[in-house]
């Protein structure tokens, strides 16, 4: 399809399109690189997928929903680099592993993996590691026997 195809259509034209020319998973890894391309940094793309308020978001930092703000216009601290490269890797695994609507269930729902704490929980008490480590393990495969 050439962009030209698009350059006067709506946005609705455009995703109907699309959803006719492609399978479910090409149009999964469009709404990815588009969200990608739109988010500012890896903690916009947190809170998006998230769904997450700027209270909510700040409460997973310990800080207001103000410093939030501030974080998303110049940037986070770099000693809350860690926690928000552990929460962007979990992020990126969930959205390539599940539909984008149900991220923000699977991360609010408490798991017995987790001794029945959400990883929103884990998160909003520091445990950024055991957030990213809860996620690996929900994927991984190797835990299926054949």
């Amino acid at each position: 399809m050439s962009n030209l195809a698009f350059k006067d259509a709506s946005p609705e034209e455009v995703a109907e399109q699309l959803a006719e020319a492609h399978d479910s998973a090409w149009l999964r890894s469009m709404v990815t690189l588009l969200d990608r391309a739109l988010q500012k940094s890896p903690l916009d793309r947190i809170i998006t997928l998230w769904r997450l308020s700027g209270t909510e978001a700040g409460q997973l930092f310990g800080v207001s929903r103000q410093a939030i703000a501030q974080w998303l216009e110049a940037g986070p601290p770099n000693d809350r680099a860690a926690a928000i490269a552990a929460l962007a890797d979990a992020t990126d695994i969930l959205a390539r592993r599940l539909k984008r609507e149900r991220i923000p269930i699977v991360v609010r729902r408490p798991a017995t993996s987790t001794a029945n704490r959400s990883l929103i929980e884990l998160a909003t008490d520091g445990q950024y590691e055991q957030v990213l480590t809860a996620v690996r393990s929900m994927f991984d495969l190797r835990r299926i026997q054949p």
